[in-house]
């Protein structure tokens, strides 16, 4: 009878050289790592097994600008099962023209202490401000 409990194989992204680790989760509770080519990886490793992160970056709509959506992106990177809740929240979200890059779109997000930046900067469209002072 085996005291791995679960399993699973992780390419390494740190590096260049791509390590495919196999993680092992004992009985025990420790983690046992075969294939790792450094400390690194083997931080890595352990990190994508226990609690899997990422960036995520998207689009929120935004008004007034030339172009219908900003490219937006978490400030820092937010637990994997928690993505899908996070586009929930954009979808309903509308900024307003003009939006400098860098600026924080929304706070904490989901409580995550990661905020939404916009990684474009987008003023107002020329057509919608010359309409707005015509018709002002």
């Amino acid at each position: 009878m085996s005291d791995v409990v679960k399993q699973k194989e992780i390419i390494c992204v740190i590096c260049p050289n791509s390590c495919t680790v196999t993680v092992k989760q004992l009985k025990s509770g420790e983690l046992v790592m075969e294939g790792q080519g450094c400390k690194r990886g083997e931080q890595y490793s352990r990190d994508e097994f226990l609690d899997p992160k990422r960036t995520l970056a998207t689009t929120v709509r935004i008004r007034n600008a030339f172009i219908p959506l900003l490219p937006v992106r978490t400030s820092v990177p937010v637990p994997k099962n928690k993505l899908n809740e996070i586009l929930d929240v954009l979808a309903r979200i509308e900024v307003k023209a003009p939006i400098k890059c860098g600026d924080v779109i929304l706070e904490n997000v989901l409580g995550l202490s990661s905020n939404i930046i916009a990684t474009r900067s987008l003023d107002v469209d020329l057509c919608y401000k010359i309409a707005c002072e015509f018709h002002g």
